[in-house]
């Protein structure tokens, strides 16, 4: 009896000891939630909202119920992840800032695939270092981004930047001033840059060019190009036109009808479209959706530099842009 009391003590000791560890075993281990997607005519995503905590892991676990979909976190440099009928596939995440946080489908899956989106809302305790936001431009500039904006200027041949940079060293100043560039649309830059600089009509919208293709970051056409596809070409098309497979059947774009009924996007093959618009405007157009064309918004899924780099890719229907070295 003696010697089965001791080891009973021994037994408890350990019990003890080990209940602390595995406790810390099991709150380390993530959360599993399953996910199914589905098309929005049919539910969309199972969950709407997913709840988590500051640095604790969740694990989803995704299926589709009827097309391939796949699952991506918006503002996020995470590669998306496929999800197929019938299979599973899994992703783990961990959020070192409390707030909401959009994942959404990048397969286009139907009509309505921009509704594919979903929030995570994370709780818990901010860090000093938490980034504070800025307006952007559109935004301070008190930008109306409804009103029309068509260039009356256009430009006899394709601008192209790579003719005004062979002349850099005669560049005005008024091609360095990035903020200056981003606020107005190509048509004002060209009036500006007309009055000022001696040269031929053509010549200055090849600086104009030249000054908008300094605006990206290093590998902004790419990832403008990429961006354009997997979330715009449905719709604005390939080629820019507006007439992309999901629109085709509604009817084009009447600004004396905005609001009334759902039209095609604006057509960018257009000089007057694009040249009339500033950067800061298509931003503003981009981050808020809208407009008239059941276009979604973007603000909560891009990054500002993603913005930058389509914005710039825009203008690219209509110029010979290159990137920077």
């Amino acid at each position: 009896m003696e010697k089965l009391a001791k080891i009973l003590v021994v037994v408890l000791i350990l019990l003890v000891a080990a209940v602390p560890l595995l406790g810390q075993q099991i709150i380390a281990q993530p959360e599993t939630i399953e996910l199914r997607a589905r098309m929005p005519e049919n539910g969309g995503w199972s969950q709407e909202f997913i709840y988590g905590l500051v640095n604790v892991p969740i694990k989803l676990r995704m299926t589709s119920d009827d097309v391939v979909h796949s699952f991506a976190l918006a503002q996020s440099s995470l590669p998306s992840v496929e999800i197929f009928p019938g299979k599973f596939s899994e992703t783990e995440l961990v959020f070192d800032q409390p707030g909401e946080y959009t994942f959404y489908c990048t397969r286009w899956c139907g009509a309505n695939h921009w509704r594919m989106r979903g929030t995570i809302v994370i709780e818990g305790p901010a860090s000093s270092d938490q980034p504070t936001s800025v307006p952007p431009l559109f935004l301070q500039l008190g930008l109306d981004l409804d009103a029309p904006h068509f260039a009356r200027v256009i430009p006899s041949n394709r601008p192209e930047s790579a003719r005004a940079s062979e002349r850099t060293n005669a560049l005005p100043d008024g091609l360095t001033d990035g903020e200056n560039i981003w606020s107005k649309s190509p048509e004002a830059l060209w009036k500006d840059l007309k009055a000022d600089e001696d040269l031929d009509d053509q010549s200055v919208w090849d600086m104009v060019a030249w000054g908008l293709n300094q605006q990206g970051s290093s590998g902004w056409m790419g990832q403008g190009r990429e961006l354009y596809t997997q979330n715009c070409l449905a719709c604005h098309s390939e080629s820019g036109r507006g007439d992309g497979v999901m629109v085709r059947d509604l009817p084009p774009m009447n600004h004396d009808k905005m609001g009334s009924e759902a039209t095609r996007p604006p057509d960018f093959s257009d000089p007057a479209v694009l040249l009339g618009a500033s950067p800061a405007l298509l931003e503003g157009k981009i981050i808020r959706g809208g407009m008239g064309t059941g276009m979604p918004y973007w603000g909560n899924i891009f990054t500002s530099e993603q913005i930058r780099s389509l914005v710039l890719y825009l203008y690219s229907f209509q110029m010979e842009l290159e990137e920077r070295p």
